[in-house]
């Protein structure tokens, strides 16, 4: 119990931040890393036994595993890594299971992180990050070429499922990590606080 307590103890200093939107945008990529290993699990319980394609997701695990680091070194990059993150990861669902699969809802939670996790003085980050967002989702199929397993019809149905709910449920914990943060980062950007610029 005591070797479970330590973890904690060392993942919540790991998460941690003196910046209200750098510590959201820490949990936010942790809370994902800790959510990949089971992705095959839920397409295999949600949608078929082929799970391989699944597997490229672990490509971008480092990426967002390294959000904290980078944000201790430089918050603005930090934020940035995790939009990038979020957004490579969505393209490379989306070229490993192909465009019926729906992964592209993922996009919706970048999106909401492209317009909170950044300051008034930083608009050209948090508008560029969502244009990168929106020209994913518009990016032709054919450029990311056929994916690696054509799934039935039922299949496709039910991974639409999975990833609509995984989506929605990352975007309600962003919101709700946000809301419990909200004072303080209206207090920060009232005071012109340069803690996380």
């Amino acid at each position: 119990m005591s070797r479970m307590k330590r973890m904690a103890a060392m993942i919540g200093g790991y998460a941690a931040h003196p910046d209200p939107r750098g510590a959201v945008a820490n949990a936010v990529a942790l809370v994902i890393v800790s959510n990949q290993p089971f992705y095959p699990l839920y397409v295999y319980w949600a949608v078929s036994p082929v799970v391989a394609p699944s597997y490229l997701t672990f490509l971008s695990t480092p990426f967002f595993a390294a959000v904290p680091a980078a944000m201790r070194r430089n918050p603005l990059s930090g934020r940035a890594l995790l939009l990038a993150a979020g957004i490579g990861n969505t393209l490379l669902c989306r070229a490993a299971f192909g465009p019926g699969s729906g992964v592209e809802v993922f996009l919706f939670p970048c999106l909401m992180l492209a317009l909170m996790l950044f300051r008034r003085s930083e608009r050209v980050f948090a508008f560029g990050s969502a244009a990168l967002a929106y020209l994913a989702y518009l990016l032709p199929t054919s450029l990311l070429g056929a994916p690696s397993h054509l799934y039935e019809p039922v299949e496709y149905a039910a991974l639409q499922r999975l990833n609509f709910l995984s989506a929605a449920s990352l975007t309600v914990l962003i919101g709700w990590l946000f809301c419990r943060s909200l004072d303080r980062i209206s207090r920060g950007d009232e005071t012109g606080d340069a803690r996380g610029a």
